[in-house]
């Protein structure tokens, strides 16, 4: 992989090399001082894959510079570097692939280049032919812990995260027309209305050519002053989810396995860590529907003494929600069954001091009562 560094900062020059030495198959082709500089060399040398670009810079600004790329259509994936967080918004509706903040750690500049290496072959896959559309085959949307759309040969890069945004938004009212006066408030609120219709129109383009990799470009319909997404019959993994929990009803020694197969089905929360305000009370929905289900299952798997599965499952719930007590309980109960005294008592305990840290409350009499009867049974034993 090629790259080239922009940055006014001959410091950050030999910072950036320094780190890059370490990462395998990466070569510094160049560095830049300023802009104008960086795009003559892009215009020459057609083989560079990345470019390291400061934002805030005297003689060229780093947000025009990657604007003057996606103009060109050119193949330079773009990563910014930059003292200035304020900027993250406004740098994400560019094609940039991803937003360091200064000082950048070792880990987190690997994370960026691998990401970059995951995206180079479709950022150099050449524009679909109108006149030969390409067969989208079966569409494949993974919803849950991320936005991918992808078919049985390439997965969509997204252009810009307000693109991915706008099909997350669109799919999730899959085949309505959603008014633009909608999509401006839900999307884009905050923004001045002729800014914020401006980006709607910009997104919506976004989106389109995103999808044009895999020959979906016309599934974004224009419809009376509104916009609609009509995929046909597409495999929606949230969806999918919920029809097999529902199906299963009930949990016995008969189907453990494959209730075990529908909860590997939930990767994430709905559209991951991206948490849209407008999505939250959908967002909201799966993970109790997660929650319920995996309970269910926890406690067939304690009745049939697989108390290892089912403390697996629990410590994932009580990762993503520690104040839940009813995960408390079943977990308590594993502690008694494998004679663990040591870690029922830290488990209780650190919930009580949890509860009184968070929300200044005491555990309900019921978990109370439970504890003292679990560590009851202990003193029995002997």
């Amino acid at each position: 992989m090629k790259v080239i560094m922009v940055d006014d900062e001959p410091t950050m020059h030999l910072i950036l090399r320094k780190m890059l030495a370490k990462l395998p198959d990466v070569h510094v082709a160049a560095a830049f001082t300023n802009t104008k500089s960086a795009a003559s060399f892009l215009s020459e040398n057609a083989d560079i894959n990345l470019a390291f670009v400061d934002i805030s810079m005297p003689g060229g600004n780093g947000m025009e510079f990657a604007a003057e790329i996606e103009l060109a259509e050119s193949h330079v994936q773009i990563i910014f570097i930059t003292s200035h967080k304020e900027y993250a918004l406004k740098a994400y509706e560019l094609s940039v692939l991803d937003y360091l903040v200064k000082p950048v750690t070792q880990e987190r500049l690997e994370r960026a280049v691998n990401r970059a290496r995951l995206n180079q072959r479709s950022v150099l896959s050449p524009l679909l032919s109108t006149a030969a559309p390409m067969n989208p085959g079966k569409v494949v949307l993974k919803m849950l812990g991320d936005v991918v759309v992808s078919n049985e040969a390439v997965r969509v890069k997204w252009i810009s995260r307000k693109c991915a945004e706008l099909f997350a938004y669109l799919q999730l009212n899959h085949g309505k027309r959603i008014p633009r006066s909608r999509l401006v408030t839900d999307i884009f609120g905050g923004m001045h209305q002729s800014k914020a219709e401006s980006y709607l129109n910009t997104t919506v383009y976004q989106l389109r050519k995103s999808l044009e990799l895999i020959g979906l470009r016309e599934v974004v319909r224009s419809e009376n002053d509104g916009y609609a997404l009509e995929l046909k019959d597409p495999m929606i993994d949230y969806i999918e989810f919920e029809k097999q929990v529902e199906e299963l009803q009930v949990i016995d020694i008969g189907n453990i396995e494959r209730a075990l197969q529908i909860e590997r089905l939930y990767t994430g929360e709905l559209f991951g860590d991206k948490a849209y305000v407008w999505a939250i009370h959908e967002t909201e929905h799966y993970v109790e529907l997660y929650a319920s289900f995996v309970k269910r299952l926890a406690a067939v798997l304690i009745s049939l003494k697989d108390t290892a599965s089912a403390s697996r499952l629990l410590l994932k719930l009580n990762e993503r929600n520690p104040l839940d007590e009813s995960v408390i309980h079943l977990l308590m109960r594993i502690r008694e069954m494998t004679g663990d005294k040591k870690g029922l008592t830290a488990l209780y305990t650190d919930y009580v001091r949890l509860l009184s840290r968070e929300l200044g409350i005491r555990p309900s009499e019921d978990l109370i009562h439970l504890y003292d009867r679990l560590v009851s049974r202990f003193s029995d034993r002997k």
